[in-house]
């Protein structure tokens, strides 16, 4: 039991601000995807390139 307290006490402090962290930074996060997105679109017909075809390789992860 005390070991348990000893650990919450060293680690508590940083689990809590990288709870707070991430749940701050999720919107953002989400944003940043959804422009990555529309960025792969964009430059995907820039280039002659299918947007599905372009949509495929992305979510492969061959980029």
């Amino acid at each position: 039991m005390e070991e348990l307290l000893r650990l919450a006490a060293n680690f508590g402090f940083p689990m809590v601000i990288a709870f707070y962290l991430l749940v701050r930074l999720e919107p953002v996060i989400r944003e940043l995807q959804k422009s990555i997105a529309l960025l792969t679109v964009v430059v995907a017909r820039q280039g002659g390139v299918d947007v599905h075809e372009a949509r495929q390789i992305v979510d492969a992860g061959e980029v």
